[in-house]
């Protein structure tokens, strides 16, 4: 009979043993520019590859756009359970260069920090899986079920090329999946909020500056007014579903007790958050405005839909007696979740306590992520990877090191958990 315990004991050894190893394929990663966009993945996809084939894994390559490469590799037996780890490979671009402390492809490693754009989004997890799916083929545990990496080009732009287009096309399926995204050192993200973004189009009609407003209709003016009524979707006041009142519960306890530079933004669980993005408009000064496009990012709480904001919009926007037109873009969903008590919850939670010796619990994301295309296919998903959080997207990104190792054990063991329970 198997002993899980001894199993876990000596993977989690592998990875402390093999740390260096695991440190330095994270700094390559970072070395490796992989901006999305433009969206260029080849570079790093092979890098990727070659990594794997050292340990005699095959892989296998989709090209669902030009330049865009995904990778899926798998270990164990096709009997049993299957868990995906799955991963990004593309980063926000690095900005404005001048702004940064150092260089954020320089994959340093400096007073314990690894130092780069992607280091906590997500190249420290992804590194994280690839290593931890390694150490499980080059120890020859003989899992009595299926494990597959699953590396994808293009979740930094919402796009469909990556996760979404594997599940399309079936080259992906499972019982379970973690998607090592960052979060939290003992608080994985099992639900999201949904997400909604549109642009607003106002149209006007124009005529000689000098003559408004008692000439032509200023398209931005109008949209100036659209604006307020958007805003207001933030005073919509919501009916929580007694589903997840619970994870609700506690999220709000890890933003008041655990992140409590967050504690100001518990309301955000529960309404929905208004982003006016961008504004473009009219053609000089002189000429009264006859078009102007505004950008919004709206996130949904549960208990209202795409839909439901759609027609509080129209409702709104129509009484105004502005000519307008409404195009959802990127990003969209409703909130959606894992139960906390999924086997795949479970073996991730129960793991970082393990190895950690501290409490954890799933919570919240105020954001949006692959995961919620996992869960539309009905595979259980959730998140959890290194990171320090305040740098995500900014300058001078960052991650602590003995997180990046932290992570990688409790993948490590999690599959074994996962894949040796009933």
């Amino acid at each position: 009979m198997v002993n899980k315990q001894e199993l876990k004991d000596k993977v989690i050894n592998e990875v402390e043993a093999c740390k260096e190893e695991l440190v330095d394929l994270c700094s390559s990663l970072i070395k490796i520019p992989s901006e999305n966009p433009p969206g260029d993945s080849t570079e790093i996809s092979r890098f990727i590859e070659s990594y794997l084939k050292k340990f005699d894994t095959e892989v296998d390559f989709y090209e669902s756009a030009d330049k865009m490469y995904n990778l899926v590799s798998s270990i164990g037996s096709e009997e049993g359970k299957h868990l995906i780890y799955c991963g990004h490979t593309d980063v926000v671009p690095a900005g404005n260069l001048e702004k940064w402390d150092f260089d954020p492809f320089s994959g340093e490693v400096k007073d314990g920090w690894m130092l780069g754009r992607g280091a906590s989004d997500m190249k420290a997890g992804l590194s994280g899986i690839i290593f931890a799916f390694t150490i499980l083929k080059r120890l020859q545990i003989k899992l009595p079920g299926k494990l597959s990496l699953t590396i994808v080009p293009d979740e930094e732009t919402g796009g469909d090329f990556g996760v979404p287009w594997l599940l399309k096309n079936k080259i992906i399926h499972g019982d379970g999946c973690l998607i090592a995204e960052p979060s939290s050192p003992y608080n994985p993200t099992v639900g999201q909020k949904g997400s909604y973004w549109f642009e607003l189009e106002v149209f006007g009609q124009p005529g000689h500056g000098s003559l408004s407003p008692l000439a032509g209709k200023n398209a931005i003016t109008d949209a100036v007014v659209a604006i307020r009524e958007i805003q207001k979707l933030w005073d919509i006041q919501i009916t929580v579903p007694d589903e997840v009142k619970q994870l609700i519960h506690v999220s709000q306890k890890y933003m008041r007790e655990v992140e409590k530079d967050r504690e100001a933004f518990m309301p955000v669980l529960e309404h929905i958050t208004v982003n006016i993005g961008t504004i473009e408009g009219g053609t000089k000064s002189n000429v009264i405005p006859e078009n102007c496009k505004v950008e919004v990012d709206c996130r949904l709480p549960f208990g209202i839909t795409e839909k439901e904001v759609t027609d509080f919009l129209h409702e709104k926007l129509g009484e105004l007696g502005i000519d307008y037109k409404i195009r959802p873009f990127g990003f969209r969903s409703n909130a959606n979740f894992t139960d906390p008590d999924d086997p795949v919850c479970k073996a991730i939670i129960n793991n970082i306590s393990f190895v950690t010796d501290h409490e954890a619990y799933g919570v919240m994301q105020w954001a949006s992520s692959d995961a919620r295309h996992f869960r539309d296919y009905n595979i259980p998903v959730l998140q959890y990877g290194p990171a320090f959080l305040p740098t995500i997207h900014g300058y001078n990104e960052r991650v602590q090191v003995e997180q990046i190792i932290t992570c990688a054990k409790v993948y490590a063991a999690a599959a074994i958990d996962f894949l040796y329970s009933e």
